[in-house]
């Protein structure tokens, strides 16, 4: 055996249990009271939650937005994922105009072969649909990517029409795929963006105030409409606010295969934030904006209701300085996106199970098995089940933490978290078998993350 993790309280969605752990090749090889047989290490767990590896189903590495690129890469931001306890992330590979479906993927391959320190897949964003990129889904699923993204926003650059996302939930139906989409309603966005404009409101504010929850609430309805329709189940990306949540409850409480995620963005942070100092609102310009802080119960209620499945991060990382600037003179150019990958667990740690708005088990569910049940990983992946990659997370609950961005690993020269203090901090990190974090320091190696091949898809939460 290769490690055995000894002394440990093995937490899953399901269970908690004292028990040790044994591993052998990268995998799961045993889960026991006392394993006796000896191993190559052996990792004393005595005090801390074993929890199965973060999955992050959002994330944003070296994208291209808005005239520049997200400020890390699939080294630094896979890096700054595991020192948080994420060892999965799925990201977004964008097609470009007149590109295609595997074209897209073949370029977001390219940007994390050699670099990902964890294992990773990717969705694909559909932005220019024709006949010929249709047909493409089925191949991709084939392929191991049995998810599509389509926007309602971005007008004039990514969004897609209503007959367009039609026809993609139609042929993800058949070929046993999920349509994920950003709600917003992008052609009203527009028109509020140039008012806004016109009249010489240019500060970061006016960027919450052009996308209003409004905007949020009649997209996702309409998704959720379209998806009725044609039979097939979708996902609400990035949710934030109750306009959108009412009209996924509602379709859920009718027997529709609604699903939806949060971010802690949208937990922990509202509009007030626009309204810092100086152009320190620009931090926190992303789409959807942040929602005035009466949305917070609600999202918290969804999660616990099970209204809303998954918390990732929608981590799209701009610096403050040379990147976030851009837009000083316009609300409109102020990249849109910001960090996170690294502080989702002991952010949802912290506000979730410390101040008992979740249990342990759901905290688990959210982070890392209902992502991997909805988007083909699991049991490979979010569990802690004998077979299973030994990707776990030995955490400990009474280690203090403080979130700062001269301290962090996102390669990123700000937080939205400046400052938050709490206790709850991954103190050994594994992938596959491997100790890639141990008491704050980086072990593993660019490039030994693997691409995933993921299941089509299957409802099962």
């Amino acid at each position: 055996m290769d490690c055995k993790i000894v002394n440990g309280t093995i937490v899953t969605a399901t269970d908690m249990y004292r028990a040790d752990v044994g591993i052998n090749k990268g995998k799961i090889a045993q889960i026991a009271k006392k394993i006796q047989e000896p191993a190559g290490e052996v990792i004393d767990a005595r005090g801390h939650f074993v929890f199965p590896g973060g999955i992050d189903i959002h994330t944003h590495l070296d994208m291209p937005f808005g005239g520049t690129v997200s400020s890390d890469d699939f080294e630094t931001g896979t890096i700054a994922a595991a020192f948080g306890g994420t060892t999965t992330i799925v990201d977004f590979a964008i097609q470009g105009k007149r590109m295609s479906l595997k074209g897209a993927l073949k370029t977001w391959m390219e940007k994390a072969e050699g670099k990902a320190v964890i294992d990773y897949g990717f969705h694909v964003a559909i932005t220019d649909l024709t006949k010929k990129v249709l047909a493409e889904i089925p191949e991709l699923v084939a392929l191991g990517v049995p998810s599509f993204k389509c926007f309602l926003a971005y007008k004039g650059a990514l969004m897609i029409d209503d007959g367009a996302l039609y026809e993609v939930l139609l042929k993800c139906k058949q070929a046993g795929a999920l349509v994920m989409i950003h709600a917003e309603n992008g052609d009203v966005l527009d028109v509020l963006i140039n008012d806004f404009l016109s009249q010489g409101k240019t500060d970061p504010k006016y960027h919450a105030l052009s996308r209003p929850p409004e905007a949020e609430g009649e997209a996702t309805g309409r998704g959720i409409a379209l998806a009725r329709m044609a039979g097939a189940p979708i996902y609400i990306v990035h949710l934030t606010c109750k306009e959108a949540l009412n009209k996924v409850k509602e379709a859920r409480d009718a027997g529709f295969p609604v699903l939806a995620e949060t971010c802690p963005q949208y937990l922990l942070k509202s509009y007030q934030n626009y309204l810092e100092p100086g152009f320190e609102g620009a931090k926190y310009v992303m789409s959807p904006p942040l929602r005035d802080k009466s949305n917070w119960d609600v999202l918290w209620k969804g999660l616990a209701t099970g209204d809303l499945q998954v918390v990732s991060t929608d981590h799209c990382p701009f610096n403050f300085k040379g990147q976030k600037d851009m837009g000083k003179d316009s609300f409109a150019a102020i990249p849109n996106g910001a960090p996170g990958i690294e502080h989702r667990l002991i952010l949802l740690f912290n506000e979730a199970v410390k101040k008992k708005r979740l249990g342990l088990n759901r905290f688990v569910e959210l982070v890392s098995t209902a992502p991997a049940k909805l988007f083909g990983l699991f049991p490979q992946k979010g569990a802690v089940a004998v077979g299973s990659d030994a990707d776990l997370v030995l955490f400990d609950p009474r280690a203090p933490v403080e979130i700062r961005a001269k301290t962090h690993h996102q390669n990123v020269d700000y937080t939205l978290y400046e400052g938050f203090k709490g206790k709850g901090v991954p103190k050994i990190v594994l992938s596959n078998g491997t100790v890639i974090i141990r008491d704050g320091k980086f072990m593993g190696q660019p490039g030994a993350g693997r691409f995933l091949k993921r299941k089509p898809f299957r409802l099962t939460v």
